[in-house]
Order: C-alpha cells, then structure tokens, then sequence
C-alpha cells in the first residue's frame, strides 16, 4: 500500500475512509511526559521516539489507521527499524502523515475563563516547511467551555476567526486542514445544553470558513459529539447521544465537507466507540459525511499501559493498539459489538 493522492479532495476523502480512522499522536513534549510518568517512564527523546515507533510499526496498522496526526518533535524523528524519517515511513505504508501546527489554547484576554488559540504567528511559513517534509494534513484545536455564564460569543467568534484563517494557510499550501473546535465535556450540564452549544459553533465556524474561501470539500471536521456533562446526573444514553449530533450536525455541517473525524474527548475507550458506531448504524448506506475517528488516549491508553517503557512489551503493547484500532474500524461501518471488547 502506498500514498498516490494528488489534490486536497482526495487527501480529505481518504482520511476518513469506511473502515479507518485518524491516530491523533500529537501530544506536546509537556503532555505526552505526563503519560511516561504515568507508566514510571522517563520523557526522554529516545522514550518518546521509542513510544511512537511502537504505534507506527505495529504490522498492519493501515488497515485501521489512514492518517497519523504527529508533534513537531515526532515529524522529524524515524523509524528505529532502519532510520526512515516518519512522515516516508508512514507514507510508505499507505498512512497519510499529518502535523498539529497550533500553539495551544491561551487566556482569552477581556473574557473570563475563555481560551484562544495561539498559532497563527508564522503559521504560513511553518506550513511550507511542513508539506516539503511530507505532511499531507495538519490540525488546530480550538476549546470552548460550557459553564453558567460562558461560553461568550466573543469567544465563539474569534477562536471560529482562527480556525478559519488556519484553514485557508493550510489549503494554500496543500495541506488539508483539520478544523477542530472541541466544546469541552467537563462540567453538570446537560445534552441540551451541550446541543445548543455545538450548535453556535459550528454555525459559526463554517459562516467563517465560507467568509474566508476555505473548500469545504478539502478540508476535515473534528467535532465533539454532543454528550452530557461528566459531572452531570442522569447522563444521556449511547442512542440520545448518537441522535442528537446527528441531529445538531444536520443543521450545521454542509453535505460538501469532506469527511468527519470525531474527537474522543475523555470518554473511556469504550463509550468512544460505541458512540460512533451507533451513528453510523443510524445513518446506514445514506451519509451525507463519512463518519469516522481521530481519537489519541482513546487509541492509546491500552497500549501505553501494556508497553511499560520496556523493550520485552512491545509486541504486547501493539496487540492492544490493534486491538482498539479494529473496534474502531468496525464502528466506522457500524458493525461494532460491545462482546468484542
């Protein structure tokens, strides 16, 4: 298997291909050393490097994985195996390498407890230097609390603003573009809530990605699905949850958009895959957007945890990444069961 795509339509279309899905390996130098020190590992550029190259060599990771999501520092790393830079690496196996090119989500100056991405700063340049190293994709995160008093339009509008001006840099550049406006679970709201929410923000993204001229038909969208707060009672079930992003994505994302990729977004592995593979049974043969995954922790966690750090892991460890990329697969065409797990 190996890459032969040769515009933005067809990159977007084969990131969320029925049947694979998105591994967001992105984690920042920062985040990722959290989850080392979780396992009692040292955060070194060998022990991260080593991570990786367990996820990207894990034999017949294609069939499930059609793009991986990288961090600076992992773009230009390679292959333990025979020294292959990763984005050659990936390509090679018919996996599309992608780059997270955002800066982190800041405080929203006049606003409180709101955030903004950073990023755009340099972005162009950055984005040039990235597809001459093989990047096809690249991804920007946006967060946006639910809390009693937010979230704020204003703060709606300007992180909906980047994402948008992200999109066109990147399309620029042939790069498809990953836009990810996460509305965060955390909190006792409820699935209206959440609805409402999701709702205003992706009307207001796509009124922004159109305002800018981005193609909706070469780029990505990584939504939240509309779920109850984690903290919240009597929280929404796997079929409430299914049909009211359906329902909420029906009225806000264009049937033109190249293909949806859903964020995890701290839900436990399970409750990840069975949400998209009850919308995907829901839709059936008539979608009017590819469902799939772009999922980190929810990929990873079961790996992490079985790998230890140590070298006699790893084929272990790639058994249980396998393991959750095929039930994510099957979720991708609806024929997940929860007797798999």
């Amino acid at each position: 298997m190996s890459l032969n795509l040769n515009s933005l339509e067809e990159v977007a279309s084969a990131m969320v291909a029925s049947g694979r899905g998105i591994l967001a390996a992105d984690e920042s130098t920062g985040t990722i050393g959290s989850r080392l020190a979780q396992i009692d590992t040292e955060s070194t550029f060998e022990s991260r490097n080593a991570y990786r190259d367990l996820l990207f060599s894990a034999d017949g990771m294609e069939n499930y994985i059609s793009g991986v999501i990288m961090y600076d520092e992992t773009l230009r790393q390679s292959s333990l195996a025979d020294g292959t830079p990763y984005p050659e690496f990936l390509a090679k196996k018919g996996v599309i390498p992608g780059i997270k090119v955002d800066a982190g989500a800041h405080d929203l100056s006049g606003s409180e407890g709101e955030k903004i991405t950073y990023g755009l700063d340099g972005l162009d340049e950055r984005l040039k230097e990235y597809r001459k190293m093989g990047a096809r994709f690249a991804k920007w995160r946006a967060v946006i609390k639910i809390s009693e008093d937010n979230p704020s339009g204003y703060c709606i509008g300007t992180n909906a603003h980047a994402l948008a001006r992200y999109a066109a840099l990147c399309q620029a550049n042939d790069i498809v573009p990953i836009v990810e406006p996460e509305i965060l679970m955390d909190g006792t709201h409820d699935i209206d809530d959440s609805f409402v929410v999701t709702e205003e923000v992706l009307h207001t993204v796509f009124f922004e990605l159109y305002s800018q001229g981005v193609n909706y038909s070469g780029m990505v969208l990584k939504p939240n699905m509309v779920l109850s707060g984690y903290d919240g009672d009597n929280r929404a079930s796997i079929d409430e949850v299914a049909n009211a992003t359906l329902e909420c994505f029906s009225r806000t994302v264009p049937v033109a958009v190249g293909g949806i990729a859903f964020l995890s977004g701290g839900q436990s592995d399970e409750d990840a895959t069975a949400h998209l593979n009850k919308m995907n049974q829901l839709l059936g043969d008539n979608k009017p957007w590819n469902l799939s995954f772009s999922y980190g922790r929810a990929l990873q966690q079961p790996a992490l945890k079985a790998w230890r750090g140590k070298d006699e892991n790893v084929s272990t460890a790639q058994a249980a990444f396998m393991k959750r990329a095929k039930l994510n697969s099957l979720a991708t065409q609806g024929k997940y069961s929860e007797d798999m797990e």
